[in-house]
């Protein structure tokens, strides 16, 4: 065989189990018949706008005539239409990778919606060649886009098409699982041992088939490139045939605590590791030093910030000079970059601009602004490196492998006095040592020699919140009262960004809707505003103006309490991801209303999350005299629940959300 031939495959195939199935989908394409419009309702979800009736897929590798191989994946698919909630499903989006002239080819496409008129099937072909639209979305994604004609409910449709890639790193993944029911999911792999993978597998469905044959196959190769006579090479190779089913798949849909509904949805993931014999052997995939290294020589990464870069002379020696310790250094180096850049992107790796350049014009995307960060950093002679992770809403990161495709942000960690700070200057008001909650979403690497992992979990964050409320009775006998909170640091974050944006009279505003009672706020103040590293401190204090009835009835929570549950479904398969724990503390002391009595005061109670104590709801009421003394305390230690956890926390906070509506009742004297 040609040594032109580059080589690659090492299979580091998941341990699955090999079963003996013979079940296949019923569906086939165009062999639809009046019975298939039967169903109205399914039984996997009675309330669904649309079902799946089969989605099918099948990738294969083939040899090509530009003396190499290309991945040809076929794509099969038929959806039930019920009710015009579910006619987003006519909307196909085909993703295609680009490189250079060079693009996926999508063909033998094929779309028919299918309807039953008086008692006959009626089919509305697409046309492809008028109604196949084309988007360049970026340099290496082309989507091409199409919408089925004639769509109706309870319109069956389905779609078949081929893409052909030469970029064997484009191995089509597969998701047996999306935001309507699927009844057949079903993944075809045939893959020589000649191609090596790595298979990401994730979700909570077990496979209803797990097959995997083996077999031989004759590839052959034409090298027509050349000027001369075409090449051809010829072959045999052993093929593991794949075969992946999962039958009656749930719609899976976002709820609240969650990253990314991306990270639980059912699916296996392919990236290339290597080429095998008889190809010649290369490591596709490399290490993460390497790929530190490879980043840190890049124009389009680390070379900007480990070059000499003189240019940062002016600008970095007026906010370091005269200045003591390294952690002061730093931090006027922060300030600077935050306060004086703004943001474009928060979702990005690369520099497309040079950090000259960004410097002239004060805006550039996360990865540019952290990376100017880190080059000024290191200019004071302070420690730094770059940091790259996946943000939440992006999806977690495979820790073990070097795939830089499943990272979106860049942040700086500089160590000082041997501590490591962490540092994001692309948010206008967030402290120096403090990262968005955006960022705190497990493994991240070091961009460095050694590529050091790091864990940036939530966790690891809690948010402390304190209020106390005082309510006395004036010399009118009219109630009046005072309030003083300290949010926690990411609340501050965001009441910082509110003040910003709509002003001190609205968070006022805001304040009185909660409340629950008519009143008027006076002396309102907030503390620390412009002390970023700190939280805010809220002072006001409140008369109500309602007038005295009879019976007062009156929640001694003032508008602090939980009014509905976060965690409405009954069920749920997969977990729960807040984004820090918590620990929110509220304390009440009050006068009895002058002319009333006590007729009904809450049960106290105390209530554990579990017996490792990793949560609890504190609820203490009690009267002394004249007065009432109330507690309330809801301490959450962690941020991440599994799902067969779901039903305790749902729980737990039913009965948060019930206690805390409970009313004091005071009657009038007779």
């Amino acid at each position: 065989m040609s040594s032109k031939l580059p080589l690659l495959i090492s299979g580091l195939f998941l341990a699955s189990l090999t079963l003996t199935a013979q079940e296949k989908a019923t569906a086939k394409f165009g062999n639809v018949t009046e019975k298939d419009f039967e169903t109205k309702v399914y039984s996997i979800d009675s309330n669904a706008n649309a079902v799946v009736i089969a989605d099918i897929g099948h990738s294969a590798i083939e040899g090509n005539t530009k003396g190499w191989f290309s991945l040809v994946y076929k794509h099969y698919k038929r959806v039930h239409v019920l009710n015009k909630n579910g006619y987003d499903v006519a909307n196909i989006s085909i993703s295609l990778y680009a490189d250079g002239d060079a693009e996926e080819e999508l063909n033998k496409l094929k779309a028919v919606t299918y309807n039953l008129e008086n008692g006959k099937v009626v089919e509305t072909k697409l046309d492809v060649k008028s109604s196949v639209f084309k988007d360049k979305i970026s340099k290496n994604r082309v989507v091409k886009k199409f919408t089925f004609p004639n769509v109706k409910e309870g319109s069956i449709i389905e779609y078949e098409y081929t893409i052909t890639s030469d970029f064997l790193q484009n191995l089509q993944p597969w998701e047996f699982q999306g935001a309507y029911p699927r009844l057949w999911s079903e993944y075809n792999l045939s893959l020589p041992e000649f191609l090596g993978y790595v298979f990401l597998t994730q979700g909570y469905k077990k496979y209803d088939i797990n097959e995997k044959k083996f077999r031989m196959e004759g590839f052959t190769i034409i090298d027509n490139r050349g000027v001369g006579a075409s090449e051809r090479y010829q072959f045999n190779a052993n093929v593991i045939d794949n075969r992946w089913v999962i039958k009656s798949v749930p719609a899976l849909k976002e709820e609240s605590f969650t990253s990314t509904i991306d990270n639980h949805i059912a699916k296996i993931e392919f990236q290339l590791s290597e080429y095998r014999q008889p190809l010649t052997y290369r490591n596709i995939m490399g290490s993460w030093p390497k790929l530190a290294n490879d980043l840190m020589e890049a124009e389009f990464f680390g070379k900007p910030v480990t070059k000499d870069n003189g240019w940062l002379k002016d600008v970095v020696r007026p906010l370091t000079e005269g200045v003591t310790g390294n952690k002061n250094k730093a931090q006027k180096v922060y300030n600077y970059v935050r306060d004086n850049f703004t943001c474009t992107d928060h979702s990005d790796l690369f520099v497309e601009q040079t950090l000259k350049n960004l410097l002239k014009s004060k805006s550039g995307t996360v990865s540019e602004i952290n990376l100017l960060l880190t080059a000024m950093l290191k200019y004071a002679d302070i420690d730094a490196d770059p940091v790259i992770l996946s943000t939440r809403s992006n999806g977690m990161t495979y820790a073990m492998y070097p795939l830089i495709t499943q990272y979106n942000y860049v942040i700086a960690r500089t160590v000082i006095d041997g501590k490591a700070i962490y540092l994001d200057a692309s948010e206008p008001r967030l402290g120096f040592g403090h990262l968005p909650v955006r960022c705190y979403n497990g493994h991240a690497r070091i961009i460095n020699k050694t590529a050091d992992p790091i864990e940036l979990v939530s966790d690891s964050l809690i948010e402390r919140k304190n209020t106390s409320v005082f309510v006395i009775n004036d010399d009118k006998g009219n109630i009046v009262g005072s309030m003083m909170q300290t949010p926690g640091y990411y609340e501050s974050l965001s009441l910082r960004d509110r003040i910003k944006e709509k002003g001190k009279d609205q968070l006022v505003t805001d304040i009185k809707k909660a409340f629950g009672h008519e009143m008027v706020v006076s002396n309102f103040v907030v503390d620390s505003l412009d002390k970023y590293e700190e939280v805010l401190g809220i002072k006001y204090d409140f008369d109500f103006t309602e007038e005295k009835e009879d019976i007062i009835y009156l929640n001694p929570m003032f508008g602090e309490g939980y009014k509905e549950n976060p965690f409405k479904s009954a069920e749920r398969s997969y977990p729960v991801e807040m984004p820090y724990g918590f620990d929110e503390t509220y304390t009440l002391q009050m006068d009895i209303p002058t002319g009333y009595v006590v007729d009904e005061l809450p049960q106290s109670i105390v209530v554990k999350l579990n017996e490792e104590n990793e949560g609890m709801f504190e609820y203490r009421i009690s009267q002394s005299g004249s007065g009432i003394s109330f507690r309330s305390r809801i301490r959450i230690s962690r941020a991440y629940f599994l799902p067969e956890e779901y039903e305790m926390l749902r729980e737990f906070f039913n009965l948060v959300v019930k206690k805390q509506a409970e009313q004091i009742v005071f009657k009038k004297k007779k």
